[in-house]
């Protein structure tokens, strides 16, 4: 895919934080020493790691140049690195590694979250969320459009690169032989949005990409008209004329 754009993916920065908030409120450290923010995106999560625990040794990582800029212009000061966190490993002395919306692009991402477990030390955490929504009709959808001609042809592989989630069995057999507490639990969100562009405005920002990004400008605009008809279709509005998208999302803390 062509880099990310943060200041797409900034159109929803409330709602794309919220998740970050509910997942850091559930982190049982008062003084960590060292925390890795990985996949930390424009800093919009760093920034709340930095507020709880102004202390602490915080540090971004991500692969993304555009992300790092903003985050670094968010948060002057502070330590971001570009990275790819399947070949990224913990400082010594890091006692969070927080993985806000990261992992579910992450190939075998179970083997990474048993390595990054593996090394902290006793009483680190590894916190993580990610989105579960490759059932709603928001993504779905990605992929019907995708099937028909003329797109067919270019975006074979484009549903590809997002596995659906494990079960949380799964996390759970593989996570809890290392830690010395383990939790799991989903949410679902239902965020309120003005109308049904504004979905297509959401996903434009992260799983819409893979779709759009290997297209020319004539088959993209092609490509979103015949995808925004079908969202809208799916997400009628509500009596005030906002629409509900709903999402899903997986969170676990592990302690080792």
């Amino acid at each position: 895919m062509a880099d990310w754009n943060a200041e797409q993916y900034l159109k929803f920065e409330d709602e794309r934080t919220r998740p970050a908030r509910d997942l850091l409120a559930q982190i049982p450290l008062d003084d960590p020493r060292r925390v890795a923010d990985i996949g930390c995106g424009p800093g919009n999560s760093t920034e709340l790691l930095v507020k709880r625990w102004p202390q602490a040794k915080v540090t971004g990582v991500d692969t993304s140049a555009d992300m790092l800029r903003q985050a670094r212009d968010r948060l002057p000061g502070y330590n971001f690195i570009e990275a790819n966190i399947a070949h990224w490993a913990p400082p010594i002395g890091t006692d969070v590694v927080f993985a806000n919306a990261v992992f579910q692009w992450v190939p075998n991402h179970l083997k990474h979250m048993q390595r990054l477990v593996g090394a902290l030390e006793p009483g680190g955490v590894l916190a993580v969320q990610m989105p579960d929504n490759l059932d709603e009709p928001s993504h779905i959808m990605m992929r019907e459009v995708a099937f028909q001609e003329p797109w067919r042809h270019h975006l074979a592989e484009a549903a590809q690169l997002r596995d659906a989630l494990p079960k949380p069995s799964a996390y759970y057999d593989v996570l809890r032989p290392l830690c010395s507490r383990l939790e799991i639990w989903h949410t679902v969100y239902n965020h309120v949005l003005d109308d049904a562009m504004a979905i297509v405005e959401w996903v434009k920002g992260t799983g819409l990409r893979p779709f759009i990004d290997p297209l020319e400008l004539p088959e993209r605009k092609a490509y979103l008209a015949a995808y925004t008809a079908r969202i809208a279709a799916a997400y009628p509005p509500q009596a005030d004329g906002k629409v509900l998208l709903r999402f899903p999302r997986l969170f676990i803390v592990a302690i080792k």
